[in-house]
């Protein structure tokens, strides 16, 4: 029976099917902490962008 619950153990800590799950969770709750934390920085970027693109747009169509 020792010898069981020593294999079993052994296959419960070398499974590895459940990290993968985690490293998402992880990932995403980084990215979202990021895009919280830089969210004024990151809406003015794109609105100077877009602005660009308007105006660049404009002047190729004549407006």
């Amino acid at each position: 029976m020792n010898m069981e619950l020593t294999h079993g153990a052994e296959d419960f800590l070398s499974d590895e099917s459940g990290i993968s799950t985690i490293e998402l969770v992880l990932i995403l709750v980084v990215l979202i902490s990021l895009v919280l934390i830089f969210k004024s920085s990151i809406t003015d970027l794109l609105n100077t962008i877009f602005g660009q693109i308007n105006s660049q747009a404009g002047e190729v169509y004549g407006k």
